[in-house]
């Protein structure tokens, strides 16, 4: 994958500080706090287009399954969110873009109005790539001309930075749902030719034992979604996870086992599903005269047994770790061995199925307002992931992120570490 943009964060400057600039003369702090978002919001959007660039107009409309949508959809979408919540509340005098696009580009956002159905998108032929390019160029400058001009940042600043986190997130489902999308091609087209496995690293320590009365959620620095909080205690069980990821070596070992055809190992649900879909591979994995090949943002490739196995779901992840004698980790047990530094691998490689159901936090409450239809509402049916992938854009990971996704799902960039309960 081409390298990512600059790490953000969006730690906003300090409002009761002031800085000194290059000629000695303090800057008020409203300069820059106005200098800061800027910047991040053009670096954001900058990220956007550049993986974008890699496709043809062609790639940009299609939508290989309802589950996935078109690149420029992703595109349209992230920009109809500052649109919708952001210039249209908070930009005297903005005029919208195009009144129709908030039918084709609102996902679901009930409180924003009616919407194109989400397994359609890729019959949205109009408007094409350049008009949503257009459509881009049209709400970032009215959201510069926005950060230029206000003199009261409080009620923008957490649109601004949900909606450049919201971005990130399209960001790496731009690349999940374009790889989908290319590996049903039978010529195995790439993304980049240039793409490799990100390089891995080693854990700060052995990964011990952790147990006892821990803190988890998010600590405050910085941004966070309203699922990471609140902050609590949880109490763990005396537990070991695994300081790296399941390898390709060792699901090829898993396979040999029958371990795609043996039910004992299997979730009721996941057996159903492993016949349903005829799976007896991770996804995207092909046999291909008798040697195991995968198909990646670089094309296909030989499966190397060194590298973490990815695109497997909960269920595959599940019946793996009973194979193994194992189990999956719960999420706030990934979450303290993640701030305790006994993990390899933690972020940039494969998200990690853990055992955890997606649900509030003791004392959680979603926001108010339209986007508090955000996360509250998928707290049900799905499994949490802890970490980030190789498509995570910089900047979009921490310790407390949750992410989720039903237990069948493998076209993300998943994976897996195990976890060990001490007797």
């Amino acid at each position: 994958m081409p390298a990512s943009a600059a790490s953000t964060r969006f730690r906003e400057p300090d409002p009761s500080e002031e800085s000194a600039g290059a000629d000695g003369v303090p800057s008020t702090s409203t300069d820059d706090v106005r200098q800061f978002w800027l910047e991040s919001f053009r670096a954001v959007r900058a990220e956007t287009e550049r993986r974008a660039a890699l496709l043809s107009a062609e790639d940009q409309v299609v939508q290989s399954m309802p589950d996935a949508s078109p690149t420029k959809w992703h595109r349209a979408h992230v920009t109809w969110f500052f649109e919708e919540f952001l210039l249209r509340k908070f930009a005297p005098g903005y005029k919208v873009f195009d009144k129709r696009f908030g039918y084709l580009f609102n996902s679901y956002y009930v409180s924003a109005g009616p919407r194109h159905a989400r397994p359609q998108r890729g019959m949205i032929t109009r408007p094409g790539a350049a008009e949503v390019s257009a459509y881009r160029a049209h709400v970032d400058l009215a959201v510069a001309e926005l950060i230029g001009s206000t003199n009261n940042f409080a009620p923008l600043a957490s649109i601004i930075a949900i909606g450049l986190n919201h971005e990130q997130q399209h960001q790496e489902l731009l690349l999940t749902d374009i790889l989908h999308a290319f590996s049903l091609n039978a010529t195995h087209p790439a993304y980049d030719l240039q793409w490799q496995w990100p390089q891995r690293g080693r854990a700060a320590t052995a990964g011990g034992v952790i147990a006892g009365i821990h803190r988890i959620g998010h600590n405050g620095d910085g941004f966070c979604f309203d699922n990471e909080e609140p902050a609590h205690d949880v109490l763990l069980q005396p537990v070991r996870l695994s300081p790296s990821l399941v390898t390709n070596g060792e699901w090829l070992a898993f396979m040999a086992d029958s371990g795609y055809t043996t039910p004992t190992l299997w979730l009721s649900d996941g057996f159903a599903a492993v016949e349903a879909q005829g799976w007896n591979a991770p996804g995207y994995w092909q046999n291909i005269d008798g040697g195991w090949f995968v198909m990646t943002l670089g094309g296909l490739r030989r499966v190397d047994p060194e590298q973490p196995v990815c695109h497997v779901s909960y269920y595959e992840a599940d019946a793996f770790a009973r194979w193994a004698g194992k189990a999956l980790p719960t999420e706030e047990e990934w979450e303290v061995a993640a701030l305790n530094g006994a993990l390899a691998d933690t972020f940039g490689i494969v998200w990690q199925w853990t055992r955890s159901a997606y649900a509030p936090y003791p004392g959680y409450r979603a926001v108010d307002g339209g986007l508090g239809e955000y996360n509250g509402k998928f707290m049900v049916n799905q499994m949490v992931l802890r970490g980030s992938s190789l498509a995570t854009s910089a900047g979009h990971s921490r310790p407390s992120y949750r992410n989720f996704f039903y237990p069948s799902a493998r076209w993300q960039f998943s994976g897996l570490r195990l976890a060990e309960y001490q007797g």
